[in-house]
């Protein structure tokens, strides 16, 4: 009976506390409504359930499995299990996915189950379940899949990705998942590395716009998240994308000025945009594995960014500080190094050690109870944002549009816009529907290559997981091009099977369209020792080209694939980038013309596998005095090629002499000359031609994608503060020096001066 009435008194103190929390009790001290929510509840919480919440376990741990451990079909929750991890351990958070996608339904159960087991937890605090949802519900079995990141970037088109954003928030939602690990707003500069399609490519403004753009579409507007939006989560913090031998999860060195100019930018542009929770890097930058840097975690984030959110590790990387990084001498060392240096939750995944270890090291002073209370407040203020104390299982009937028509249309469109026509000599596309075309490569009849890792599972390699329903490129083909299209492999990914084959079936053809790519992977098992097409692939094009009919090659890819010694050999190239599941239907619709492409490259496309580089490269990457350069691009950053021609006409701009206080406004119209409507990505690059730092060639300074029909004329107007053409100085402070800059739009170029 006495157990009774405590729970009795205990649920009525924390429903008054919840409730005496209105709006008016805001602002006082600077916190919000959320924050003050959070700390009602934290003033009723034990050590124990504090620990509870900054632990988040894997769904996989709960999952029922054979005796190779191995979940077993259909999937299902062992009771005990959640016991164990909900109540017993007070776990605040689940993550991910077993190694292939629940069903709609499984999800539905799966969170109700645990949401469920809450309800026995003695504050009935509510679980956060995160999952990477990178490019739509991708561990929904049969969602639509959108363009990876790096097609989204390709489209030049935030209001589109916002959508995207939007969309894929709709659809976590109505699975019951209110927390999303994206966007990746690391900048892909080296192609090596395996995760360089999770990037919106190697510009520092482009990658911030486009992240900015998708977390206002996870998030909404409001500050408390609706229940069809999800808290976003932007990663990995900071310098992961950049490791310096390519690798996954390998050290990076990177001068702090170098991570502040480039690296550091859009991480603060996403806290401006109230991102609300953030994920660390897995590597280690200059020596320190970011896991244990209270300089990057703490005074960095915290104190000069003024990150408020949770911050989460990755897959075990508290424990890799020990056994990985060799920083820390043991587990429970780790612990106290990560914890003290900024990390809110620990994605263990898949026991309670953690918990054990930080328990022990608030017990010995190691670690302060008010370290403890930042992280707690944090999650459970994320909790109350997204509204799951008042409703953790979703009304489910609400989603009517999940996996909707109007969402693949919306993949559909986008992979449209994110696909880049490379080269298109004599005008061979658009291809006319009564052309015979032969369609062959390993990548053309698949849809795994449309889509890459992440995709209805972590490598995305199975092809049976795939929803059968959708066009691989072939499919696609047929459907526009009816009995005109023939199909043969040609090759796989390994060799040559059908070549002689496709050869004698091509000489029957008006043109061939060769679909190239690679075997996607993702994270170490992505790692790569030659940058170059698997297998017979560039034979494969030298066989087909020898038959002297028109040749288009079509790349799927994560990256930019190393085609010199074939380009010269196509009439036509097309980057497919890795498109989603409506990409096979946007490439069969691009290809014969009912849509006009208008992609354009989000990164530096190199010519040789040892001569990679970037479009804001320093004057010593050029081609000086014939020495053999970094500065080698088979086609540039920005490039892209459409059906339709573009003249830029009538440039302006607003002076010539400016002070570092001023705004410079730059228009120009731009006119559709050709015969078919088509879409334009205008790009404003300044160049600072002398500066205390090295200054890079040219930088992005802002862009603008319009629609224009044929004749039709727009004025593009571009709002440039001087302050935007600085950079990070010597002492790690932003300057603008006065001197000669050269801003570019297109071929027009002009030089303004900014004084002191």
């Amino acid at each position: 009976m006495f157990v009774f009435q405590r729970k009795i008194i205990l649920f009525f103190v924390l429903s008054v506390a919840l409730a005496s929390c209105n709006i008016e009790n805001a602002g006082k001290d600077g916190s919000n409504i959320y924050e003050i929510k959070a700390d009602s509840v934290l003033s009723l919480m034990n050590l124990d359930e504090k620990i509870g919440q900054m632990t988040q376990i894997t769904i996989n741990y709960m999952l029922e499995k054979k005796e190779d451990g191995k979940p077993v079909l259909p999937f299902r929750l062992v009771p005990d299990s959640v016991k164990s991890v909900v109540t017993r351990h007070l776990s605040g958070s689940v993550f991910g996915c077993a190694r292939r996608a629940f069903t709609l339904k499984q999800w539905r159960q799966f969170v109700k189950e645990i949401q469920t087991a809450t309800k026995n937890t003695r504050l009935k605090i509510p679980v956060i379940y995160g999952v990477d949802a990178i490019h739509g519900t991708t561990f929904t079995a049969g969602a639509v899949l959108y363009p990876q990141e790096i097609g989204q970037a390709a489209t030049w088109n935030p209001q589109l990705v916002e959508k995207i954003g939007e969309a894929t928030a709709y659809d976590c939602r109505a699975t019951g998942v209110p927390w999303n690990f994206s966007p990746v707003l690391g900048l892909g500069r080296n192609p090596l590395w395996s995760r360089f399609f999770e990037t919106y490519g190697e510009d520092e403004l482009l990658t911030e716009t486009m992240g900015t753009a998708i977390i206002n579409g996870y998030q909404g507007n409001d500050e408390k998240i609706d229940g069809k939006h999800v808290a976003a989560c932007m990663k990995h913090y900071l310098g992961y994308s950049f490791p310096l031998s390519g690798k996954d999860r390998t050290q990076a060195w990177i001068p702090e000025l170098m991570l502040r100019e480039y690296f550091l930018p859009p991480f603060r542009k996403a806290v401006e945009s109230g991102a609300l929770s953030l994920m660390v890097n897995s590597g280690e930058v200059n020596g320190t594995p970011l896991h244990a840097s209270h300089y990057w975690l703490t005074d960095v984030l915290r104190d000069e960014l003024g990150f408020k959110g949770v911050v989460v590790t990755d897959f075990m990387d508290i424990i890799l500080l020990h056994k990985n990084h060799h920083i820390a001498s043991s587990y429970k060392e780790a612990v106290e190094k990560a914890i003290n240096a900024g990390v809110d939750m620990s994605m263990v995944p898949a026991d309670f050690h953690f918990q054990r270890y930080l328990k022990e090291l608030v017990n010995e002073g190691k670690v302060p109870v008010s370290r403890i209370d930042e992280s707690v407040k944090r999650i459970l203020t994320l909790k109350f944002k997204l509204g799951l104390f008042e409703k953790p299982v979703p009304d489910f009937d609400n989603y009517a549009d999940y996996n909707s028509r109007k969402h693949m249309e919306l993949g559909r469109k986008a992979a449209e816009e994110s696909i880049t026509l490379l080269k298109n000599e004599n005008g061979i596309l658009p291809l006319k529907e009564n052309m015979k075309v032969l369609v062959c490569g390993p990548t053309a009849d698949s849809l795994k290559y449309l889509n890459g890792p992440w995709s209805f599972s972590w490598q995305g390699k199975k092809e049976e997981y795939y929803p059968q329903r959708k066009n691989t490129i072939r499919e696609a083909m047929e459907i526009v091009g009816g009995q005109n299209v023939a199909y043969c492999q040609a090759a796989d990914l390994d060799g040559l099977t059908d070549i002689d084959k496709a050869v004698s079936k091509a000489a029957m053809s008006d043109v061939i369209v060769a679909c190239v790519g690679e075997e996607h992977s993702v994270e170490e098992l992505g790692n790569i020792n030659e940058y170059r097409l698997p297998g017979k692939q560039y034979e494969m094009v030298k066989r087909l080209a020898a038959t002297g009919k028109p040749l288009v090659l079509v790349i799927t890819a994560g990256r930019p694939e190393i085609i010199t010694a074939v380009e010269p050999l196509c009439d036509a190239v097309i980057m497919c980038y890795l498109p989603g599941t409506e990409g096979g239907d946007a490439l069969a619709r691009i290809v014969y013309g009912k849509v006009n492409p208008s992609g354009k490259l989000p990164f530096t496309w190199p010519a040789f596998p040892a001569t990679i580089s970037t479009y804001d490269h320093k004057y010593t990457d050029e081609n000086i005095d014939g020495k053999q350069a970094p500065y080698q691009p088979l086609y540039e950053f920005g490039y892209g090629l459409s059906y339709t021609d573009f003249e830029y006409i009538n440039p302006e701009i607003n002076d010539s002499l400016f002070s570092p206080d001023d705004t410079i406004y730059v228009k120009i119209t731009v006119k559709n000359t050709g015969k078919m409507p088509g879409k334009e990505v205008v790009q404003l690059y300044a160049s600072d031609l002398y500066a205390s730092v090295t200054p890079p060639v040219k930088r992005l300074r802002a862009f603008d994608k319009i629609s224009l029909l044929p004749d039709e004329e727009k004025t593009v107007k571009f709002r440039l503060p001087v302050r935007n053409l600085g950079f990070i100085g010597n002492d790690l402070v932003e300057v603008v020096e006065p001197g000669v800059f050269v801003l570019q739009i297109g071929k027009f170029r002009k030089s303004i001066r900014v004084t002191e």
